[in-house]
């Protein structure tokens, strides 16, 4: 992509992080990017926009050359795989936060973007606001990367914390959790350990250099922690957490799963509380750097790093 005086974004979906996305760059002019299109599945909903806005033809957004930039926001990952793929094809910059989609289609996304010399960039499906894979890119690439290990579903987090700390039952902290937005839409993918892994499943490609599908990996989720743990943990001063993590072990390989765990207050993840995301990276010459911030993608943050790959180009390095 050639570098533009302005991104003009073509957005598919407008749930709270779409519309947050729209509010920001309406209030930030200095952003230099404006929505020009907004692809929708419901006309019939209300929303804080104009109605000029809206479309539910996504073939409008995706052949208007006018628009530089295609930002996917949608729950389906099968619509999210056929949006971003073809998006790519026609050398648009891409952005998605579809965790799953990118899991279970990296190395295809990869090719296409090399292919098609178009940008893609997807931060904001790991640890929302964390930077977590532009740190493993740009900061630890020449450095030996020992391990990485954090929490990184502020849903499951948001369950345990409520309770462990508050005594709620798993049922009503889940409810809890859906009511405040911190679930998915289904809420299995969280308990499950799905969307971790699928997390794990990207960063394991941007710490080591490995592609794996998330089936491939170990995983469980908080699916089978019962109240008698909790007596446990407590008696024990621990905290349960579900933990993604991947270890360089002494024969080169790497050990990767999502388990939940017993974590003790010497760990800067015994104090990760409510929806809050927390990322241990550990090398070799750097030794140990912390990361935490809620669960959630920031907008501003996440896009002004989006805006500065685009216009200098950056690719993916693997």
């Amino acid at each position: 992509m050639s570098i533009q005086s302005k991104l003009n974004i073509g957005l598919f979906g407008f749930g709270v992080v779409g519309e947050s996305l729209y509010k920001v760059l309406e209030q930030t002019p200095s952003l230099q990017a404006h929505i020009k299109k907004v692809c929708i599945l419901h006309p019939d909903k209300k929303r804080d926009a104009p109605e000029a806005l809206f479309t539910t033809d996504g073939a409008l957004l995706l052949n208007d050359c006018a628009i530089n930039v295609i930002v996917e926001l949608i729950d389906d990952a099968d619509a999210a795989y056929q949006i971003v793929t073809t998006a790519l094809r026609k050398g648009k910059a891409v952005v998605s936060a579809n965790k799953k989609m990118i899991a279970q289609h990296l190395e295809e996304l990869i090719a296409l973007q090399q292919q098609y010399n178009a940008p893609l960039l997807y931060e904001a499906a790991c640890c929302a606001s964390i930077p977590v894979i532009r740190n493993l890119e740009e900061y630890y690439d020449n450095d030996l990367l020992q391990s990485l290990s954090g929490i990184v579903n502020g849903s499951t987090n948001y369950i345990l914390t409520k309770v462990f700390d508050e005594q709620k039952s798993f049922e009503n902290a889940l409810h809890e959790a859906q009511a405040a937005g911190f679930a998915e839409s289904d809420p299995t993918l969280d308990i499950n350990g799905i969307d971790a892994v699928n997390k794990l499943s990207i960063l394991l490609t941007h710490a080591y250099g490995i592609i794996k599908l998330p089936g491939d990996l170990v995983h469980t989720g908080i699916q089978n922690i019962h109240a008698e743990d909790a007596i446990y943990a407590k008696e024990k001063g621990f905290e349960i957490k579900l933990v993604a993590q991947a270890h360089k072990l002494g024969d080169g390989s790497v050990a990767t799963f999502v388990l939940p765990q017993f974590i003790n207050p010497v760990s800067q993840l015994f104090s990760v509380k409510n929806e809050y995301n927390g990322v241990i990276i550990e090398s070799s010459l750097a030794d140990k750097q912390f990361f935490l911030r809620k669960g959630r993608w920031w907008l501003p943050h996440g896009f002004r790093g989006t805006q500065r790959s685009f216009r200098t180009q950056v690719q993916l390095q693997v």
